[in-house]
């Protein structure tokens, strides 16, 4: 599936960087980039355009009314400097509105959002088909880099993800990947409900657990240590109504 690109802004420098970025995700196209609304508006009018890189502030016209003006509107992720914006960008339906300049892991987020935002119609249409037919989870990856690529992880393969130093290494059924990322950040880019820290260096897939000890967790053979600061909250979780031996 390829989801066709337009980036949109007057900044050299911030439009180069929002290209670089999306040229290393494997599902974005980028089909144009412009410095302008006007451009821009016309070829989201006669360019078949799934999402928009979009400055707010520019010459002319500006993102935002570039947007009101349209009556269908693609998927369109705000760039901006000023943050007093955010509020116009949400009233919109923006899928979201990043900040200047734009770190790789908030521009990841951003991107999830829309993968998200895909998968999603993709199960209301699978809602309004007749019954008995199979509806598809949605798919959800982490982006790492790695020798100055992204390598796309599906998060349904990670097995463990752990910190050691500056680095994580996320650790799938076939393959073991590292990278320089803080486990923090790697964390908020997981799906929500589906991972849980269990450690200070240590995050887990909840369904993956073949068995739960207060002081560890078994996944795949392979104990994963639970620290002293999590064991409550992994008790409630794979424990429930029961003490902590």
């Amino acid at each position: 599936m390829a989801i066709r690109t337009l980036i949109v802004d007057d900044e050299p420098h911030a439009l180069e960087i929002i290209k670089k970025y999306a040229v290393n995700v494997p599902e974005i196209e980028i089909v144009d980039t412009c410095n302008n609304a006007l451009k821009a508006l016309q070829l989201v009018q006669h360019t078949k355009i799934d999402l928009v890189f979009l400055d707010i502030k520019m010459p002319g016209l500006t993102g935002t009314d570039l947007i009101r003006g349209l009556k269908t509107p693609p998927m369109i992720i705000f760039t901006t400097a000023y943050q007093e914006y955010a509020i116009d960008g949400f009233e919109l339906n923006a899928i979201d509105y990043l900040l200047k300049p734009v770190p790789l892991e908030r521009f990841l987020r951003a991107i999830d959002k829309v993968m998200q935002f895909i998968n999603g119609d993709k199960n209301r249409r699978h809602l309004k088909e007749p019954e008995g037919l199979a509806t598809a989870a949605p798919t959800h990856f982490l982006y790492l880099r790695i020798e100055r690529q992204l390598v796309k992880v599906d998060t349904r393969d990670i097995l463990w993800i752990e910190s050691v130093k500056d680095y994580i290494k996320v650790v799938t059924t076939d393959k073991t990947f590292q990278t320089k990322q803080k486990i923090s950040v790697a964390e908020k880019l997981l799906p929500i409900g589906e991972f849980m820290r269990i450690h200070r260096s240590f995050i887990i897939p909840v369904n993956k657990t073949d068995a739960y000890h207060p002081n560890y967790m078994i996944i795949a053979g392979n104990k994963i240590p639970i620290g002293r600061n999590y064991k409550l909250a992994c008790s409630h979780k794979f424990n429930p109504g029961t003490d902590l031996l």
